[in-house]
């Protein structure tokens, strides 16, 4: 359904949507008809060869309904996260209203390397940069180990 029209009919469509939601957390399944989007190759950086296939990443254009649900479910685990105090302190990447703190962290950071070597201690930084972590993932395998992850901490 096309997103003008789904905007068009949003007073009759919006309880079948919310209706949709709750009934995807409730029972932490996402309708496979939902999962189909058309998948459009784009150029990670215009900097690359566009002759080398390497120089492209899929771009999955899912429905707005989609996208709805997406949401919902970021919205709720987000807040669901905070209430409970289960992200660290310093994150700022992911979160919102956090992209001023970032300085700070890295100050933080820095702060404790330093004292770290003065006090001839051993230090270790490890960067993760995740911005490009889906581009080659297998989605199979990381949704396996996230089920097992969570069959392990439900024991």
């Amino acid at each position: 359904m096309p997103t003008w029209l789904v905007k068009k009919l949003q007073e009759v469509l919006v309880p079948v949507i919310c209706n949709l939601c709750n009934a995807s957390l409730q029972h932490g399944v996402f309708p496979t008809s939902l999962k189909q989007a058309v998948v459009l190759p784009r150029l990670k950086k215009s900097t690359l060869d566009p002759c080398n296939l390497a120089s492209y990443r899929p771009i999955s254009n899912l429905t707005l309904i989609s996208k709805v649900v997406e949401r919902t479910v970021t919205f709720r685990l987000v807040g669901h996260a905070e209430e409970n105090e289960l992200l660290p302190v310093r994150q700022s990447s992911y979160r919102r209203s956090h992209s001023t703190e970032t300085a700070m962290m890295m100050m933080c950071v820095h702060n404790d390397l330093v004292r770290a070597v003065d006090n001839k201690e051993v230090t270790v930084l490890v960067l993760l940069d995740l911005s490009s972590a889906f581009d080659t993932v297998d989605h199979a395998t990381l949704l396996n180990v996230l089920i097992g992850v969570l069959v392990f901490k439900s024991l």
